[in-house]
């Protein structure tokens, strides 16, 4: 009997070593893995900062079956897709690499629902691929996204700025639309961009913009608010008054606003040119 309990021991005690050891094997491959991932996360960067973004793109996939939760990796490989990506290129291949940018954007914030840089990614990305063709559902997801950033960061300048942007485009695409529909329709009477429009597009183009232009003017001046010297904000904010222009039925307030709208534009030149007085010369 001792000797049955001192075998039966004896083959519990290797079996408890060969089970540690496997386990210890096992914590050092996963180590090993993780290792190899940042290995590989560095390559690729290497690989981007070059130039040779399909490489990139090869390292950064590795590195993320290697190591699933390198959040970084995933992260790089959605902006060398975004790199990829030809915002005027409406071709299969083009869509597929911009699906792919989104898809490991979202992707990292499912892990991460704060994280900044993915937010930023999805929405100028979404913001690009919006324009062809010509989607105001892909632009109000860009919208969505920029209004998280600001949840996250409402300090920050650059989520206002692109909501103010992508509220410009809508109107701007609205106006733009009535015009050529008014002048396809009236061969003998045009309008031009600079002139009014008349009475009935007016009351259409203010019923179905207002608040999409009151807010780019909102959002643009919080931009500015938060960088004084935000010369792309106040340019938008200056193309804004020009849609408000076209909403007044009164020529002395039409005349107002496209003169806030030339003094805004003055502005703008004396932020680049302070911008341009303080770079170091050559």
């Amino acid at each position: 009997m001792n000797f049955l309990r001192f075998k039966s021991q004896n083959i519990n005690l290797r079996s408890a070593i060969l089970l540690g050891a496997v386990a210890f094997a096992a914590i050092g491959l996963g180590g090993c893995d993780k290792l190899k991932a940042r290995d590989l996360l560095h390559q690729g960067t290497q690989a981007y900062a070059a130039g040779q973004t399909d490489a990139a793109i090869a390292d950064f996939q590795k590195a993320m079956a290697l190591d699933p939760n390198l959040l970084t990796a995933q992260l790089y490989l959605a902006t060398a897709y975004q790199q990829q990506y030809v915002p005027s290129a409406s071709t299969p291949e083009n869509n597929r690499i911009g699906d792919e940018a989104l898809a490991q954007y979202k992707a990292v914030l499912d892990k991460d629902p704060s994280n900044v840089t993915a937010i930023n990614g999805l929405g100028s990305l979404l913001f690009s691929m919006a324009g062809t063709p010509f989607s105001p559902e892909k632009f109000q997801e860009s919208k969505d996204y920029w209004e998280k950033y600001i949840q996250v960061k409402p300090d920050d300048a650059e989520p206002y700025y692109w909501i103010g942007l992508i509220d410009w485009t809508l109107a701007y695409h609205a106006n733009q639309m009535m015009r050529s529909e008014y002048n396809h329709a009236n061969a003998k009477k045009q309008i031009h961009d600079d002139q009014p429009l008349p009475p009935d597009l007016r009351a259409k183009f203010t019923a179905e913009e207002s608040a999409t232009v009151a807010e780019a003017v909102d959002m643009l001046q919080k931009a500015i608010q938060r960088r004084s010297d935000y010369d792309d904000a106040v340019a938008y904010l200056s193309l804004m008054y020009r849609q408000k222009a076209d909403m007044s039925s009164s020529p002395s307030e039409r005349d107002d606003m496209l003169k806030q709208e030339d003094a805004l534009l003055d502005q703008v030149k004396q932020i680049k040119q302070k911008k341009a007085a303080a770079q170091p010369s050559s």
